[in-house]
């Protein structure tokens, strides 16, 4: 267990899934809730560190079903909410920008045709 704690805290992204791996294939052995709420806890922090926030937000509502207060799986939660909505923001900012880049050369060949015609 200690092993696949170092694991997934790990900055390489390789110590993270090999940890992830580890993990998953002690799951069905876990014999008591404090195994099951520690695994699926460690589960949701590799996968949150791989980037892949829908899987680790469905293993921390697994968690939170076994032990509903633990605070790490709650910061956890929180974690992955506030890197979801920035990630939502900065996604719709790129929109909007990219919205607005294609208004503005539009409106370039637009003004450009009708200057030619005048002509």
């Amino acid at each position: 267990m200690r092993l696949s704690w170092a694991l997934v805290h790990s900055r390489q992204p390789e110590d993270v899934n090999r940890g992830i791996g580890m993990l998953e294939a002690s799951f069905g052995k876990s014999n008591s809730p404090l195994q099951t709420r520690e695994k699926l806890y460690l589960l949701a922090v590799g996968h949150y560190r791989n980037g892949d926030y829908t899987r680790s937000r469905e293993l921390l509502e697994r968690c939170l079903e076994v032990q509903p207060d633990w605070r790490q799986a709650l910061t956890l939660e929180r974690l992955l909410e506030e890197k979801t909505k920035r990630d939502g923001m900065i996604g719709m900012a790129i929109v909007t920008g990219a919205f607005g880049l294609v208004g503005l050369v539009a409106g370039g060949i637009i003004a450009a045709a009708s200057s030619s015609r005048k002509k």
